[in-house]
């Protein structure tokens, strides 16, 4: 009992003694956790503070940045807007000088003209009353009465007329000789032009007679290389097909072509067919056309009965036999031209010899025309002049196709033989069926257009003359007209070379004084 009493009292004493220790470890333990939270919060507070004015300083710098920038922004605006502005007061100072200018200038033409009108005005001033003054003087002169006036006025204009009457006599007398002379000339020219003549026509291509169609493939050579060589060294073309025994040769060179044919049948008499061989042969066959060339050229100067030709045009004349105008030797035409130009020569009185030598060089040219720029007229002329021919040769080659006016009676001679040589039916390839119809073709086309009064289908159909009303069309519907024309002939007709436009605009005015 006692014991539980001693447990009891202990007990009692005991539990108040640890409350109060454990209430003051507790206020100790809470007090040192205030302190500690109040200095956390302090930290905190001087944290976010400085953070604020971190902030505060970093919009302020901010905002100054973005007020400078939009400063010098609004700087930049104002000095374009003071540019700009100084342009304008610059162009309109220009502006405002230049009307000042132009002010001043015509306040000078308003001056002169009125200065002008004013020496006008005296002047018709001045004559009017010089008018005046010859009414009074011839008033003061004529003592005559009206009938004896008239009569000396009459007697002084019948005086007049019948002089200007014996004048005019005079010069229609010269006038109808003249024109008497030109008309005999024309229809001595008109019947020498209806002579027939011979005509030769040309093909473009080249046959060589095979022996055997075997020969085809000794002419091929292993893996074509005769073939090769002979077209190489040639310039042509060999087309060898199904045509039986025969190779064709093409080539726009006759010369050439020529060489070619001629080298091929040496080589397949021959029959050693190898490349150093056809070279051989190729060198002898150019010297063989060359020598022809010259006979050739000589023999139509012999013809023709001309002498005294450079010896390089009469190798000109040679490589004509070569050329081929529509189908017409050039040559052969030469040489007919020649031929008529001296009949016509001869029927007008004129030199023969020299009208004979214009016809043969007039298409001198011709025979280099493909190896130089420029056409066989201006080529031809310069040909003449570079071996010394006379200048009434030259001219007739110059103007033989009108491109130059005549200044002779032989130019003209030739430019009619050529005609005659050149554009009668049959002369070249086409048949006079074809050759009419062409040039009705021809005028149809031309009359189809408004404003034509009529064409003429002229120079064998290689050019439409078209009159046009000048009324209906002027100097520029002239052009349009033209190039219309051409193109609906390209269009609607085959013809071979180039045909001329020719549009011509005439305006009369007749007269007759009584």
């Amino acid at each position: 009992m006692a014991a539980i009493i001693a447990v009891v009292a202990t007990l009692v004493i005991a539990v108040p003694v640890s409350v109060l220790v454990t209430s003051s470890v507790q206020k100790k333990t809470a007090k040192s956790k205030v302190g500690s939270a109040e200095e956390q919060a302090r930290g905190i507070i001087d944290e976010a503070l400085k953070e604020a004015d971190e902030k505060k300083r970093e919009g302020l710098l901010e905002v100054k940045e973005e007020s400078i920038r939009a400063k010098n922004e609004l700087d930049k605006e104002i000095k374009e807007r003071r540019a700009e502005i100084q342009r304008n007061e610059r162009r309109i100072q220009q502006k405002e000088e230049n009307i000042d200018k132009k002010t001043e200038a015509i306040e000078k033409k308003e001056a002169s003209l009125s200065a002008k009108e004013e020496d006008l005005n005296k002047q018709k001033e001045a004559i009017a009353k010089l008018n005046e003054e010859r009414v009074q003087e011839l008033e003061r002169i004529s003592g005559l009465t009206s009938d004896q006036a008239k009569d000396y006025l009459l007697k002084i204009v019948e005086e007049e007329v019948k002089h200007e009457t014996a004048v005019m006599i005079k010069e229609l007398e010269s006038r109808a000789k003249e024109e008497a002379d030109k008309k005999a000339k024309e229809y001595v020219v008109n019947a020498i032009q209806r002579c027939a003549a011979d005509h030769v026509s040309e093909t473009t291509i080249s046959v060589v007679n095979l022996p055997n169609d075997e020969m085809k493939g000794r002419i091929i050579g292993r893996e074509g290389r005769n073939i090769r060589t002979i077209e190489t060294l040639t310039g042509v073309d060999l087309i060898i097909d199904d045509t039986p025994e025969a190779v064709i040769l093409s080539g726009f060179d006759p010369i050439r072509r020529e060489v070619a044919r001629i080298a091929l049948e040496k080589l397949i008499v021959d029959g050693r067919i190898h490349p150093a061989r056809i070279e051989e042969m190729v060198e002898k066959a150019q010297k063989e056309v060359e020598t022809m060339i010259k006979e050739e050229g000589e023999a139509a100067v012999l013809e023709v009965g001309v002498h005294g030709i450079h010896p390089e045009l009469v190798k000109l004349l040679g490589k004509m036999k070569f050329r081929t105008s529509y189908g017409q030797n050039a040559l052969k035409h030469s040489i007919e031209v020649a031929q008529l130009s001296g009949l016509l020569a001869s029927e007008l009185g004129l030199d023969v010899r020299t009208a004979k030598r214009a016809g043969l060089l007039h298409d001198i040219g011709k025979s280099v025309d493909h190896e130089m720029e420029g056409s066989h007229i201006q080529l031809g002329v310069e040909l003449c002049r570079k071996y010394k021919e006379s200048q009434v040769v030259i001219n007739a080659v110059e103007s033989h196709h009108g491109d130059v006016e005549p200044t002779s009676l032989i130019a003209c001679l030739v430019a009619a033989a050529d005609a005659i040589s050149a554009a009668r039916p049959g002369a070249r390839r086409e048949t006079l069926e074809t050759y009419t119809q062409r040039l009705r073709q021809l005028e149809e086309i031309s009359n189809s257009f408004k404003g034509v009064d009529k064409s003429f289908a002229i120079q064998a159909g290689r050019e439409v003359r078209v009159m046009v009303v000048p009324e209906q069309i002027n100097d520029a519907d002239m052009v349009l007209l033209a190039r219309d024309i051409s193109k609906q002939i390209e269009e609607q007709m085959e013809y071979p070379g180039q045909i001329k436009v020719n549009v011509i605009r005439e305006s009369r005015v007749t007269d007759f004084a009584k």
